[in-house]
């Protein structure tokens, strides 16, 4: 059989289809029907056919979500716009990989199972969001499930296998849609489908409930200081990064006199550094603390902290909570950007840094550590790390009973870069059924309540402050007590069916 146009516009209408569905056109609900046109495709395709077509569909889909990943390394990095176009498409196509080996997977099944394979077909799905997740240093953007954070009611269902099982659902939904076109009595099928999303649907309905505020109930505030992503400290006039500094300061201020007992600051939003012995280091600590000491206000603040060893010195990111007593609490990034805070497998991608010097080397923390507030636990994944669902959960279960979230997101202007980061964030609440505080450099800043609903959002590049009541809460979800079960499950069933199919071919 030969590769036909008409197989390859399908697979590409199934990758803008799912692309489509995020943020910032989110319309979430072509990510149910988005896979079919691919499917119908990998059931009439040989397997090696079959590969392409996935890649195909994976590359049409990752090059509209990341289309804004080549402006960061050349008006940042300072690579040529030829290399960073480049990059783009190279990341593109090594994410369209995993695409490939879905397709892949269930041209070989169908051809081994028949009728069988669209049940293993969501298992199969959920297996290359594992690698996703897990593989190398790990990138699940864009995971299916992601696509419905504002499908309030369906979302309720991570609280039991997180992101992925969303992702489970829809790709079981799809299917059993396809399997009905392949028999008699299809309206049945159809019927079952339709069902079985409704019951989840209405699951999450009935599980809703209003935020009451308790005995433990505190005001928080998201300070928004909008300090442009182009910034650097290093070359900038003291006058100039001080004025910044009072400004995050009066904002902070402004909110306490509002009643907020918690200030919360972005990521790099101001050069803060408390293990630092210089100024201005030394003296914006010393403010920092005396506000907080005056004010009664609990601070947590966006950092980068340095330690000496005997032959090095570290350079962390870091979360620094400052209490009115004047104790000090730290937590280490352990999830670093690669390329943009380190440089992963220096052995292979050392040439890098020939090209540009916007690569940090910066050093990851080795643990999970919890904040307190007025005796209260809570945990502050960094950026980046508020994408991996376990990173976040294993707060939870330590103890949090609050999440924070400090990010900068200036880089990608108004693209729709930071409308998918916040929309992760979503899930994350969701999951975990707690509260999440996002306060970012330029936006978008706000809170998201423990059933996922956004109670507060700020607008993209605007010096604001938002004030939100908090409730903390104490009990666990299934998916925070047991992490990605589904997602071993789905993992270990699809290598035993590859491998059943390996002894079918030599039978």
């Amino acid at each position: 059989m030969k590769i036909r146009y008409k197989e390859i516009l399908l697979a590409v209408t199934s990758g803008v289809m799912t692309a489509l569905a995020f943020p910032k056109v989110e319309i979430f609900y072509l990510a149910w029907v988005s896979l079919i046109p691919l499917l119908f495709v990998l059931l009439r395709s040989k397997p090696g056919q079959s590969f392409f077509f996935g890649l195909v569909s994976g590359f049409s889909f990752y090059a509209i979500l990341l289309y804004w990943i080549p402006a960061v390394p050349a008006h940042y990095g300072g690579l040529s716009t030829g290399l960073s176009l480049l990059i783009y498409v190279l990341l593109a196509l090594l994410l369209a990989l995993v695409w490939g080996l879905f397709a892949f997977l269930v041209s070989v099944f169908f051809r081994r199972f028949s009728t069988l394979t669209f049940f293993l077909i969501p298992f199969i799905w959920i297996s290359t969001e594992f690698i996703l997740t897990y593989l190398f240093t790990g990138f699940p953007w864009g995971l299916l499930g992601a696509s419905q954070y504002k499908n309030i009611y369906f979302i309720q269902a991570a609280t039991i296998a997180g992101v992925y099982g969303l992702s489970f659902i829809m790709v079981l939904f799809q299917s059993l849609l396809v399997f009905s076109t392949q028999q008699k009595r299809k309206f049945i099928l159809i019927f079952a489908a339709l069902f079985t999303v409704l019951l989840f649907h209405l699951g999450g309905l009935l599980s809703l409930k209003k935020i009451s505020n308790s005995d433990h109930s505190f005001t928080a505030s998201l300070i928004q200081g909008n300090t442009p992503a182009s910034t650097n400290f290093s070359t900038q006039s003291f006058p100039k990064t001080f004025d910044m500094f009072q400004k995050h300061l009066d904002l902070s201020r402004q909110a306490a006199h509002k009643g907020a007992e918690l200030a919360i600051w972005p990521e790099l939003s101001v050069p803060l550094c408390f293990s630092c012995d210089f100024e201005p280091y030394v003296g914006f600590s010393k403010e920092l603390l005396h506000f907080s000491q005056k004010t009664e206000t609990t601070l947590l603040l966006g950092t980068s902290e340095i330690s000496q060893g005997p032959n090095q010195t570290s350079y962390y990111n870091a979360a620094v909570c400052v209490n009115p007593q004047g104790s000090l609490s730290f937590y280490y990034k352990k999830h670093l950007v690669p390329f943009g805070e380190y440089t992963p497998y220096k052995f292979i991608f050392s040439f890098i840094s020939k090209f540009t010097h916007a690569i940090g080397e910066l050093t990851p923390g080795k643990k999970h550590e919890l904040h307190h507030f007025n005796e209260i636990p809570f945990g502050s994944p960094i950026c980046y790390e508020i994408i991996f669902p376990s990173l976040v959960r294993k707060f939870t279960k330590m103890g949090a009973e609050f999440l924070v979230t400090i990010t900068n997101d200036g880089w990608y202007g108004t693209s729709a870069a930071p409308y998918q980061h916040f929309a992760l964030a979503v899930l994350r609440a969701v999951e975990n059924r707690r509260f999440l505080l996002r306060s970012a450099t330029t936006g978008i800043s706000g809170a998201i309540d423990p059933y996922g609903r956004i109670i507060a959002r700020s607008r993209l590049h605007t010096t604001t402050s938002l004030n939100i009541d908090v409730s903390p809460q104490k009990s666990l979800t299934f998916y925070t007590r047991h992490g990605d079960v589904l997602l071993w499950a789905g993992l270990t069933i699809t290598l035993v069916f590859l491998i059943l199919s390996l002894i079918k071919r030599k039978q």
